[in-house]
C-alpha cells in the first residue's frame, strides 16, 4: 500500500469514527437503550409487555416514515445537512420522552426518535460508503455501524445504576446525543462535493430482492432480543451487576464487529456474509433459552452483539458493490424502509406472545426469524446480480 493510499484510508477511518457517533446516538441510545428502561417503566407506569413492546413498534414506525422521506430530504438539502438535522432531532426527541407520562405522548416521542434515526442511519451510511470508496476498503462502513456499540456501552454502564429513576436516564441520553451531534458535525462535510444526490437517483431493490427479504426477516427478529433482554433478566431475578455486565459486554462486542467481520465482508459475497451472521445470531439467541444461567446469558449477549450490526454493514457493502454510486442513497433508503417495516411489527407481536407465555418467547422469536433470514440470504446468493456499471468496489 502506497503512502497516499495509507493516508486516504486513515482519513476515511477517522471520518467514519466521527460519523459513528451518529449510530451511537440515533441507534445505540435512541433505539436500543430503551430495552434497559423497560422493567422500571413497566413498574412505574403499569404497562403490559405488549404496551412496552409497542414503544419499540412506535420507534420502528417512525423509522419507517423517516426512511420513506430520507431520499427526498437528501435530494433537497444534501447528505450532510440531512445527517446533521437527524442528529439534532434525535436529541430533541430523547428529551421529549420525559415531557409527559401520557402513553400517547411517549409514543409520539419514540416515533420522532425513530424518524430522526432513519435519516441519520441512511445519510451517515452514504457518507461512510463514499469514504470507503475513496479508501478502496469497506472498513469505514463497518466502523460506522459499530458506533452503535458505543451507545449500548454508555447506556449499559449508567442506566441500570439509576434504578427507578428512568426519567433521569432519558435526560442523560439527550445530553449525550447533543454532545455526539457537536462532535460529528464536521465529519458530515467530507465527501459531499459532486456526490450530492440528484433527481435521477433510483432505488434498485428488485435485483436484490432476496437480500431484501432476508433483511426484513432479520429486522422483525433481532429487535425483540434487545428490547426485552432486560425484562428477561428481571424475570430471571438477575442482580444489578449481571444486568450491567451483560449490556456492557453486548455493546463492546458490537464495537469489535469491524475487527471480526471486515475481512469476510471484503472477501466473501455480501449475501454469504449475511447468511453466516444471521445463522450465528440465531444460535446465540437460542443459547440463552437452552441454559438460562448467568455465564450462558452473557455468552448469548456477546454473540448477539458481535453479529447483529454486521448485517446492515453487509447490506450496505452489497449496495455499494452492485448498485451505481448515483443510486446509493435511494437504494439504501429503500432497504432501510424494508428493514423498518419488519422492525415495526416485530416487538409488538413478540410482546403479545410473551404476555400469553413468558419473556422467553421473545428470544425464541429472534432465533426463529434470524434462522429463516439466514436461509433466505444463502438462497439469494445463488441469484446475486453482476455488479452494476459505474460501481466502485
Amino acid at each position: 500500500m502506497t503512502r497516499i493510499a495509507r493516508e486516504a484510508r486513515s482519513r476515511a477511518m477517522w471520518q467514519a469514527g466521527l460519523l459513528a457517533l451518529g449510530t451511537a446516538s440515533a441507534i445505540g441510545l435512541a433505539r436500543f437503550a430503551y430495552g434497559l428502561l423497560v422493567p422500571a417503566m413497566r413498574e412505574s407506569l403499569g404497562w403490559t409487555l405488549a404496551e412496552a413492546g409497542a414503544m419499540s413498534t412506535a420507534n420502528g414506525l417512525g423509522y419507517l416514515l423517516g426512511a420513506l422521506v430520507t431520499a427526498a430530504v437528501v435530494r433537497r438539502w444534501g447528505t450532510a445537512a440531512a445527517f446533521r438535522a437527524g442528529m439534532a432531532l434525535t436529541t430533541v426527541s430523547l428529551a421529549a420522552t420525559v415531557a409527559s407520562d401520557a402513553y400517547l405522548a411517549m409514543l409520539a416521542a419514540r416515533t420522532a426518535a425513530g424518524a430522526a434515526g432513519a435519516v441519520v442511519f441512511v445519510a451517515g451510511g452514504v457518507i461512510a460508503s463514499r469514504a470507503a470508496a475513496r479508501a478502496s476498503s469497506d472498513a469505514p462502513i463497518a466502523v460506522y455501524f459499530a458506533g452503535t456499540g458505543l451507545g449500548i456501552v454508555v447506556s449499559g454502564v449508567s442506566i441500570p445504576a439509576l434504578g427507578e429513576h428512568w426519567r433521569l436516564a432519558w435526560i442523560g441520553m439527550a445530553v449525550g446525543a447533543a454532545l455526539a451531534t457537536v462532535a460529528s458535525w464536521r465529519a458530515a462535510d467530507a465527501g459531499e462535493g459532486t456526490h450530492t444526490m440528484t433527481a435521477e437517483g433510483r432505488a434498485r431493490v428488485r435485483p436484490l430482492w432476496g437480500a431484501a427479504l432476508a433483511y426484513v426477516l432479520f429486522a422483525a427478529g433481532y429487535i425483540t432480543y434487545i428490547t426485552f433482554l432486560s425484562a428477561y433478566l428481571a424475570d430471571q431475578h438477575a442482580p444489578l451487576g449481571q444486568v450491567m455486565l451483560t449490556w456492557t459486554a453486548l455493546g463492546l462486542a458490537v464495537i469489535a464487529t469491524p475487527a471480526l467481520w471486515s475481512r469476510p465482508t471484503a472477501a466473501w459475497p455480501a449475501t454469504r456474509v449475511m447468511a453466516v451472521l444471521l445463522a450465528i445470531l440465531a444460535g446465540g439467541s437460542a443459547l440463552a433459552l437452552a441454559a438460562p444461567t448467568p455465564p450462558v446469558i452473557l455468552a448469548s449477549a456477546i454473540i448477539y452483539g458481535a453479529t447483529f450490526m454486521g448485517v446492515p454493514a453487509a447490506v450496505t457493502a452489497l449496495i455499494k458493490a452492485d448498485v451505481p454510486s448515483a443510486d446509493w442513497t435511494a437504494t439504501l433508503a429503500a432497504f432501510t424502509t424494508v428493514f423498518a417495516a419488519g422492525q415495526t411489527a416485530g416487538p409488538w407481536i413478540a410482546g403479545v406472545v410473551a404476555d400469553h407465555t413468558s419473556t422467553e418467547a421473545t428470544l425464541a422469536w429472534t432465533a426463529i426469524l434470524c434462522a429463516a433470514a439466514s436461509v433466505t440470504a444463502l438462497a439469494a446468493g445463488r441469484t446475486r446480480p453482476r455488479p452494476a456499471v459505474g460501481t466502485r468496489a
